[in-house]
Parts: structure tokens; C-alpha cells; sequence
């Protein structure tokens, strides 16, 4: 159904639309029209946020991460995002492929090489240049684009796909919220919420876009030395890459940000690959193992470190620039990864979230960090720091410059720099117009045109205004309010988690009560040794199921509710729907599910045994139930509906405005085989 906030012809939700676009306006028109006095505010205003409010972003980080693992190792981790008989969507490699797409590819290109070598000539403490420096160089680098980037992105993503997938809200950042303000998340609550979730995107974005410009214009420079740096070559690389973006951003999701994708992942493999072979191997080796227990040891330290003690610039313009980047970021990385995460349960999405990335980003600075250092302290390229202190972008290709094949590997670095850009550019256009428009699925390519040209200005205004001091400002800033929004979210989790962990033990009471009235324990030992097979359900499922529907149907009608029974000879399954206006609908599905028949079933037959059996199990909207109920009469058919609708009726009753019973779910389990296990209903 349109929203009716929305402008005719367009699913724009102007509450949120309007006043993300005038604050970006604003910043546009002022930072235009004074571009001095704005670089000068930015810079105090970077300094006043990390003097006054550093120590709220590094408990926040750490926060996150501790509650993203503690989910994960907790029972709650079993819970699948999405109905319990959902499976994942996607294979795991091609879900990591994706991860990695939507994580930072572009910041892996600036700083794997750049970061250790600017910490290694200027570490926070002890002498510059020497194994300390350079160990702690590669510690840092660990921590700043390990386990607390992919926390901020986990939690984001895990809050959204919870919500979505598991509870039928829409996909965007209102929707975290509702476990503690219900409905209002529809009004003014929510459309702030989102609003925040834009502006915090989109400098964001501004912020990747002003990093691959520099480094693009720095790798032109260096191939074709005829090209000069400068913001206005910048400008124009940003206005060339972003006009490639629109044909993407038009194309959509599947043809156009998925075929980029794939694309970056193999450029950045084979990169990652020559530099590995022709580097040297025995020593990337080495210290990507001592590296990573280093890490590993000193994390609880770094995650709290806010050199108290020795007040400097090192934090805010490295630690806090980078978290603050990285929660700016969050809300375009975490959508997309729930968007590809729906049927994986909470456990296997974390540990995949955490691990994988960060393993693969461990690796990936031990391969250009460690190659840098080695050329510096084994093999004297010294020259190599003064050129990267001179100009970060430039650091890769320096590397390259003592590498077979420097100008190929030089180019193609520029190429997968353009690529990622253009990934990023139509990625976050495709996650700013959804939440714009209320987390649509499907928006209007003109809407996606304008945020990517939209995303493009604002990088291009942010560089002329003060070049990457203007970037970090915007970032940091925009991370504050949201860094908020999601410790809120945090905790509208938990406390979802909480009433759906009483639903269950209220669930599995039922079960064993259904048990119990089922018959006679001989008949109980009857159901147990019993294999019936197909025939024997179907007639089951066609006869006394549907009868004992039919019985609560025509009653219910009696009673002023509207519900209706559907029965699925060719599919084996019958269900009953009942439907109350403003309410979700009440979905009891009775389907045939087909079973390996175990070696014990009929020991004394070999050859002819059958090589399976069926059972006829309950699915309801949140899915599977895991009882199969083959046997029961029409009494205890309507007795098992009956006591299913009362849990239903009474979670509604005790939990108003906790969980979004009161959201249209999707249709899509209706639609799902017999066997559920490919279904992925709401």
C-alpha cells in the first residue's frame, strides 16, 4: 500500500526526504559561498567533537562489540533472521564475496599501504622508526579495521534483518526502534531517525568518494605525469565517476551493484595475490600470524586507549576519524548486509559478519603493510616514507614502483579505485533513496539519479572546502547523533529478544500439552514406531485437517471474524487464515513433510522397505513448529488451532507496542513447498 506521506508519482516519503535535502542544501550553499570560513569551522568543530566526545565513541564501539558477540554466543543465537524454516539465500562464499563488496574495499586501497607506514615514522608513543614502531604499526592497523569496524556494521545489519525478516517491519532504521515506541515509529520519531540514517550515509559516502578521487587523480599523476593533482582534477574525476554511477544506479541492485561487485572482488584478489607471490611471502607469513596474536592480546587495551594522559591530534585524526567514518557508514554497509543475510541464524551471521572480514583484512594488511615495511627496514627504501607522509594516496603506487610490472599492476589499481567508486556511489544511492522512501523495496530510477548526484556534489564541496580535514569533520559529526540511534537500537533488541525467548517457552508448554491430549500413551507408543506414508497423509491432511478447519471457520464467522481455509491437494497442506483489520493475520498451515526413513523402521525388510515417510506438521507465520500432529482426531485438530490462536490473541494482549504484531507481514509463506525448505515467509 503507498505510503500516503508519499509524493504523487514517487514512493519519496517527504517528512524524510525534505529535510535531508535542506540540511545538505544548507551545508552545499554555505560552504560554496564562504568555502574559507567553512574549512575553519570544520577544523574547530573537529577539534571541539573529539576533545569533548571521543571518549563516547570508543565506549560505543566497544559497546557494540560486546553486545554483538554476547547475542551470538548466547541461546539467542539459534534464532534465524527470518521464519524458522527459512534457509540462507545465498552460499557462504558468495555471501563473504558480498560482505567484502559492501565493506570497505575503497579504504583497504588507501590505507594498507599508507597506514603502517605513517605509523611507523610517527607512532602514538615510543621512537619513531624502529621494531617497536613497527609492530605497533601493524597493531594498530589491526585494530582500526578489524573486529570493532565489523561489530558497528554487524550490529546494524543484525538489528535490521531481526526486524525485517523475523517480524515483518520495513528494512530500514525506524524500524529498530519499535520494541520501545511501537507505532510512533511511523510519525515524527522515525522520520528522524531515518533522517539522521541519511545525513550520516550520505557524508559518509562523501567521505569514501573524496578518498578514491585522491588516490585516483595520485595514480593518473603517476602514470601520466602530464595530469596535475589538485582539488579541481578531483572535482572532475568526481563528476566523470559519478555519471558512470548513474548508468549502475539505474540499472539496479541485481544488473548493476551486483555485476561491479563481483568485479572488484576478483580485481582485489588478484591483486592482493601478485603482491603476495612477488613479495616477501616467508615474511607476510610470519607476521601475519605474530600480528594477529598481538591483536588479539592487546585488544581489551586499544578499545579503551584514549591517551588520557597525552593529549594529542593522533586520536581524533586516526581512531576516532576512522570509527566515526565507520558508524557514519554503517547504516549503507548494515542494510546491504541484511538485505543478503535473510534464513542465516543469528549465530552463524555474527560469527560470519566478525570473522571472515576481519580475517581477510588481517591478511590484506600483512601483504601491503608488511611489504612496505620490509622495503623500508630490509631493503632501505627508506624514500618511501617521506613520499607517503608527503601524499597518502600515493602510497600504493610507490609500493609498486619496486614490483615487477609496475605500470600494468598500476593501472588496474586505478581501474578497481574507479570501480569501487562507482560501487559505492550507486550502493549508498540505492540505500539513501530506500530509506527516503520509507524502506521501499523498489524506487524510481530517477530518485536513485538524484542521490547519486546528490552524493557526488557534497564530496566534491567537502574536498574544495578543506580537502580531507573537511571529510573527517563531516563524518565525525554526522556519526554522533546516529552512534546514539544505535545504542538505542541495541537495546530495543535485547529487550525483543527477551519477550521472544518467553513466546518460546510459552511454545514448547503447548507442545507438550498437545501431547498430552492426544490419546492414550499405547497410542502415543503407536505414533512413535509409525512411518505413514504418503497417501496415508495426504487423506489426513484432505480429511480431518480440513474438516476441523472448517468446523473454526464457520464458528468464527458466528463470532464477527473473517478467516478463510485453503486446501492444497497438489502441495499437501491446508491452512487457515484468519483476518482482523489493523491486526496481523492469523495463519494455522498444516503441511506434508517428507522424511528419510530411518535404518530402525523396519529392521526385518530390507530391500522393499519404502526409503521414506511423512508427517504432517504445523507452520504458523513465524514458521515451522517442529510437532507433526498425523493421528489426532477433528477434536484434537481444533483443540491444537484453538490453543495455537489463544497464544496468539494473548502475546498480542501482553505485548503492546514490544513487538510489531500490528505490521502487515509479507505473503511469501503461503507461497512456500510443502517441505518449507526453501520457504521464506515473513
Amino acid at each position: 500500500m503507498k505510503n500516503p506521506d508519499s509524493k504523487p508519482g514517487s514512493t519519496i516519503l517527504i517528512p524524510v526526504f525534505a529535510p535531508a535535502v535542506i540540511v545538505t542544501l544548507l551545508l552545499v550553499i554555505g560552504t560554496v559561498s564562504k568555502p574559507e570560513l567553512a574549512g575553519e569551522l570544520f577544523a574547530s568543530t573537529l577539534a571541539w567533537i573529539t576533545e569533548t566526545f571521543g571518549w563516547f565513541y570508543m565506549l560505543s564501539v566497544a559497546i557494540f562489540l560486546v553486545f554483538i558477540v554476547a547475542i551470538g554466543f548466547s541461546r539467542w543465537g539459534s534464532i534465524k533472521l527470518g521464519p524458522d524454516h527459512a534457509t540462507p539465500q545465498y552460499s557462504f562464499p558468495a555471501w563473504f564475496a558480498m560482505l567484502f563488496s559492501a565493506g570497505y574495499g575503497i579504504a583497504l586501497l588507501f590505507f594498507g599501504v599508507a597506514e603502517p607506514v605513517l605509523h611507523y615514522a610517527s607512532p602514538p608513543q615510543g621512537a619513531a622508526e624502529t621494531l617497536d614502531a613497527a609492530r605497533q604499526a601493524m597493531q594498530i592497523a589491526f585494530f582500526h579495521w578489524g573486529f570493532h569496524i565489523w561489530g558497528i556494521y554487524g550490529l546494524v545489519g543484525l538489528v535490521l534483518a531481526y526486524f525485517a525478516f523475523r517480524h515483518g517491519l520495513p528494512l530500514s532504521m525506524r524500524s529498530a526502534l519499535y520494541p520501545l515506541v511501537g507505532e510512533r515509529i511511523h510519525g515524527p520519531i522515525g522520520h528522524t531517525v531515518d533522517v539522521v540514517a541519511i545525513l550520516g550515509t550520505l557524508f559518509g559516502i562523501a567521505t569514501t568518494l573524496g578518498l578514491s578521487v585522491t588516490q585516483i587523480n595520485a595514480g593518473l599523476n603517476y602514470l601520466w605525469p602530464s595530469i596535475p593533482g589538485g582539488t579541481t582534477v578531483q572535482v572532475i574525476a568526481i563528476a566523470v565517476s559519478t555519471a558512470l554511477a548513474l548508468s549502475s544506479v539505474v540499472a539496479g541492485l541485481d544488473k548493476g551493484v551486483k555485476n561491479l561487485s563481483i568485479l572488484n572482488m576478483v580485481l582485489a584478489v588478484g591483486l592482493m595475490l601478485f603482491v603476495f607471490t612477488v613479495g616477501p611471502t616467508i615474511f607476510i607469513l610470519e607476521t601475519f600470524l605474530q600480528n594477529t596474536g598481538a591483536y588479539l592480546n592487546n585488544i581489551i587495551e586499544r578499545t579503551f586507549n584514549l591517551q588520557a594522559y597525552t593529549r594529542s591530534d593522533w586520536i581524533g585524526n586516526w581512531t576516532l576519524f576512522i570509527f566515526g567514518w565507520t558508524i557514519a557508514w554503517a547504516p549503507f554497509v548494515g542494510l546491504f548486509i541484511a538485505k543478503i543475510s535473510r534464513g542465516r541464524t543469528i549465530r552463524q551471521f555474527v560469527f560470519g559478519v566478525m570473522l571472515v572480514p576481519s580475517l581477510f583484512t588481517f591478511l590484506w594488511f600483512s601483504i601491503f603493510g608488511d611489504t612496505a615495511l620490509h622495503l623500508i627496514m630490509v631493503e632501505g627504501y627508506t624514500a618511501l616514507i617521506g613520499e607517503v607522509q608527503a601524499d597518502h594516496a600515493l602510497a600504493l603506487f610507490k609500493l609498486f614502483e619496486r614490483l615487477p610490472l609496475t605500470s600494468i599492476v598500476s593501472f588496474i589499481t586505478v581501474i578497481l579505485i574507479v570501480t569501487f567508486f562507482v560501487t559505492s556511489s550507486d550502493s549508498g544511492s540505492l540505500v539513501i533513496d530506500s530509506l527516503a522512501s520509507g524502506g521501499a523495496a523498489h524506487t524510481p530510477a530517477w530518485q536513485r539519479a538524484f542521490w547519486a548526484i546528490t552524493e557526488g556534489v557534497v564530496a566534491s564541496v567537502l574536498l574544495l572546502a578543506g580537502g580531507l580535514k573537511a571529510l573527517q569533520t563531516m563524518t565525525i559529526a554526522s556519526a554522533l547523533p546516529f552512534a546514539i540511534i544505535m545504542l538505542i537500537a541495541a537495546f530495543g533488541m535485547w529487550r525483543a529478544l527477551i519477550i521472544e525467548g518467553h513466546r518460546e517457552v510459552s511454545l514448547q508448554a503447548h507442545m507438550a500439552r498437545s501431547r498430552a491430549g492426544a490419546g492414550t500413551w499405547k497410542k502415543r507408543l503407536e505414533e512413535l514406531v509409525r512411518f505413514p506414508d504418503r497417501g496415508q497423509v495426504e487423506g489426513f491432511i484432505g480429511g480431518v485437517v480440513a474438516e476441523a478447519m472448517k468446523h473454526v471457520q464457520r464458528e468464527l464467522a458466528t463470532q464477527g471474524w473473517v478467516s478463510e481455509v485453503v486446501l492444497d491437494k497438489d502441495a499437501g497442506r491446508a491452512y487457515l487464515e484468519v483476518v482482523k483489520e489493523g491486526q496481523i493475520d492469523f495463519i494455522y498451515d498444516i503441511r506434508m513433510v517428507e522424511y528419510a526413513m530411518p535404518e530402525y523402521a523396519f529392521p526385518e525388510i530390507a530391500e522393499d522397505s519404502p526409503s521414506h515417510y511423512y508427517r504432517a506438521e504445523v507452520f504458523l507465520r513465524r514458521g515451522g513448529q517442529s510437532y507433526d500432529i498425523y493421528g489426532f482426531e477433528v477434536q484434537q485438530v481444533i483443540d491444537d488451532i484453538l490453543d495455537q490462536f489463544e497464544k496468539y490473541l494473548h502475546f498480542l494482549h501482553i505485548s503492546p507496542g514490544s513487538l510489531p504484531w500490528k505490521m502487515q507481514e509479507h505473503d511469501e509463506m503461503l507461497k512456500a513447498p510443502p517441505g518449507g525448505g526453501a520457504a521464506e515467509g515473513a
